[in-house]
């Protein structure tokens, strides 16, 4: 019997000191990575920057800037005649960033013991008017063109479109408060109510000139369609199949979005556009998978983010005329979550 304990005793004493060495190695394996992102940081910025700056005068680009060093992650802008010259880097960092010419609308993780995710507004100074807590990891963001509504959605489970099972949360802040989750308004499709409990609502762009009116994703059971949202009504309506991250044009006729021509278990995203009168889709030449919420540069150009592959944690901002044809183009290298405010 002593036996048998003696070499249980020298069991757990094997166990414990490897759970030791184990824990110490993350310790100082978390302290070195810590040390090497501050170190990062701290670093001459790989792009021309200046900092502390007020919103510049439209138009302009507002962006997160994910070049190298000094200013990596944080909200920044150039101007609309120079989107390659030196970028205005706030010290504001952003997962995800939306923008009027007064108004700067931030998505962000705050990284600690517990981490929490936040959206924030912003003055043209960069400072805080209010913030609050979101229930998950940023995805999208926009803004109405008055700066009067805001729109976020994030990841409640999953982190990409591409993960089967995920599931997001999109809410519209309004002066008075918000609406709450737009998974509680009602989805009518061809007509009838769907009660349908496993929806998804995604991707909320606003209408020019219509203080009512929304357009988004909404997905159930398989099926994803463009919706025309009302605030009024609360109601989701269907208008069209396989829209999903929705960008309404400047002139409001206009639908930019990215169409998954790659099935069920491996995503691709097209750029399409999508005639709101007529009801007519044009796919885009782009042949790289964007998984974005496109911006319009003007009535005739796009904008959306692409992954750099070559360098982890980077992207660039990429252009691409809505006439069929036509190619992309690099618009703003090292960035990501652009928005023209013209």
């Amino acid at each position: 019997m002593s036996g048998t304990l003696t070499g249980s005793k020298v069991r757990w004493g094997v166990l414990l000191a490897v759970t030791a060495l184990v824990l110490a190695a993350a310790g100082i394996y978390a302290v070195g990575a810590y040390q090497r992102f501050e170190e990062s940081q701290a670093a001459a910025s790989s792009v021309g920057v200046t900092a502390g700056q007020p919103l510049p005068t439209a138009p302009f680009v507002l962006f997160r800037n994910t070049a190298s060093g000094q200013g990596y992650g944080n909200a920044a802008t150039v101007p609309l005649s120079a989107p390659g010259g030196t970028r205005a880097v706030s010290e504001q960092e952003c997962d995800r960033v939306y923008g009027t010419a007064d108004t700067v609308v931030c998505l962000k993780t705050n990284r600690g013991l517990v981490t929490a995710f936040e959206a924030a507004v912003m003055n043209r100074d960069w400072q805080i008017q209010r913030s609050w807590p979101v229930p998950g990891i940023p995805s999208r963001t926009r803004v109405s063109a008055d700066g009067s509504m805001i729109a976020t959605t994030v990841f409640v489970t999953g982190h990409s479109y591409a993960t089967s099972g995920f599931s997001t949360a999109s809410e519209i802040s309004l002066p008075g408060g918000t609406t709450g989750n737009l998974e509680d308004f009602a989805l009518m499709v061809n007509g009838e109510r769907l009660v349908a409990t496993d929806r998804n609502i995604w991707g909320v762009t606003f209408a020019p000139g219509q203080s009512d009116v929304f357009y988004a994703t909404a997905a159930s059971s398989g099926r994803i369609w463009l919706v025309r949202g009302s605030l009024s009504a609360k109601t989701l309506t269907a208008i069209h199949d396989q829209v999903e991250c929705p960008s309404i044009s400047p002139d409001g006729t206009r639908i930019a979005y990215k169409k998954n021509d790659g099935g069920g278990l491996v995503a691709h995203w097209k750029v399409a556009v999508l005639d709101l009168a007529s009801g007519q889709e044009t796919v885009l030449s782009e042949k790289r998978s964007v998984d974005d919420q496109i911006e319009w540069l003007d009535n005739r150009n796009l904008l959306y983010g692409l992954a750099d592959d070559a360098v982890e944690g980077d992207s660039n901002i990429w252009q691409l005329g809505t006439e069929p044809g036509s190619q992309p183009s690099l618009f703003i290298a090292h960035a990501w979550s652009p928005s023209v405010v013209r």
